[in-house]
């Protein structure tokens, strides 16, 4: 499995895409590496680079509690990634260039993890992983089928802590919405890998 970002050399830098060279730490994951989920997101911040762990700040902080929200445990229930694992310059976007150079080393962790359902967090980790451009306001919330996984696409936490009301149909609620979904659909895949009578696709590993 992948080395905890955190136990890395202190002289090891990433290279594989050039985001940022002066970035002080590969920002690996955290989270549970035998979980049946996963969260992809865009790339670390500052707070992620600093510790190097990824979703450490605060957006990390809101997307721990939307999480615990509909009973999935940060700690034990996911493993949390992002698409690049340094920090671009001034936490810009990272490049369509940037995030090629960094897929072989994100298609490695979810082939390793092998989860059998897999989140993205905002358009830049919908981008690097099915290859949509589409506005995440129009596909969030909707199943996508990815290399025999269900993919489902939400807002980015750091977008819902700028929208951070919780009426009926504000940003927030309908994430806690897509993560409701998420956590009926591993349950059905629990259920079904207890019951292979069922026939349901499991997607991942069994």
């Amino acid at each position: 499995m992948t080395v905890a970002a955190d136990s890395l050399p202190a002289q090891l830098r990433c290279d594989c895409c050039g985001a940022n060279p002066s970035s002080s730490k590969v920002v690996v994951s955290r989270g549970n590496p035998s979980a049946r989920f996963m969260v992809i997101g865009e790339a670390p911040g500052a707070r992620e680079d600093a510790l190097g762990k990824p979703f450490v700040g605060r957006s990390g902080k809101l997307l721990d509690i939307l999480l615990k929200d509909v009973g999935i445990n940060p700690c034990r229930d996911v493993f949390i990634c992002n698409a690049i694992k340094c920090r671009p310059p001034k936490n810009r976007r990272p490049t369509k260039k940037e995030l090629i150079a960094s897929l072989p080393w994100l298609n490695q962790q979810i082939e390793l993890v092998d989860p059998w359902v897999i989140a993205l967090a905002g358009s830049t980790a919908v981008e690097a992983v099915l290859g949509l451009k589409d506005k995440i306001s129009t596909i969030r919330g909707v199943w996508q089928s990815w290399q025999g996984r269900m993919v489902m696409p939400l807002f980015h936490p750091s977008y819902l802590l700028r929208n951070s009301s919780r009426v009926e149909g504000a940003p927030i609620t309908l994430t806690l919405g897509d993560l409701i979904k998420v956590q009926n659909r591993i349950k059905e895949f629990e259920k079904a890998s207890t019951m292979p009578m069922l026939g349901i696709d499991m997607g991942g590993k069994s």
